[in-house]
């Protein structure tokens, strides 16, 4: 079995054409299948330690959206005193990644506009921005995960949107 993703506007012409091309064969491939997320407006939500990215969008195209960087250093082999002071900064750089990312997220994504939200990047962080409070509104959203995605950019944005609005079609073989 295995997952493939359409948008949901070539699926009409992705099944007719899978069907011809499955139809005379010996062992035919079928649609098992299908998983949609047909939610619009869609709000997208992607934090990692080095960036974040949040947008909304109308069909396949964004009406608003803020991608930035922000610094929080990495893991330290050293140990100590060094070991806990950096673990301290480290603490404190990601309070402040999270903070900014839930005030660019209430001013994109407002109470009640987006019907539905991809989030993705690192889990610990998104549940953090979405505990709180005032992004109660979000957190109850269908909501569909991508946490495969690498540092959130603009092109990551894109193509979380991308996925985020495709049709999973499961296939068996």
């Amino acid at each position: 079995m295995r997952v493939v993703e359409v948008s949901p506007e070539r699926l009409p012409g992705w099944l007719e054409r899978f069907a011809a091309n499955n139809a005379d064969s010996q062992a035919p491939q079928r649609v098992t299948g299908r998983e949609e997320f047909p939610h619009d407006p869609l709000g997208v939500l992607l934090i990692r330690r080095g960036g974040y990215a949040v947008g909304l969008a109308r069909g396949a195209a964004f009406t608003e959206s803020k991608v930035g960087k922000r610094h929080v250093l990495s893991r330290t082999a050293a140990g100590g005193w060094s070991q806990q002071r950096f673990a301290r900064r480290r603490g404190n750089q990601a309070d402040e990644l999270v903070r900014a990312v839930v005030e660019h997220t209430l001013r994109i994504l407002p109470r009640g506009i987006p019907h539905g939200l991809v989030a993705g990047g690192d889990k610990a962080l998104v549940r953090a921005v979405l505990d709180d409070p005032r992004l109660a509104h979000l957190d109850a959203l269908p909501r569909r995960e991508l946490y495969d995605l690498p540092d959130p950019r603009r092109a990551v944005l894109e193509e979380a949107l991308k996925r985020g609005r495709a049709v999973r079609v499961t296939i068996e073989d």
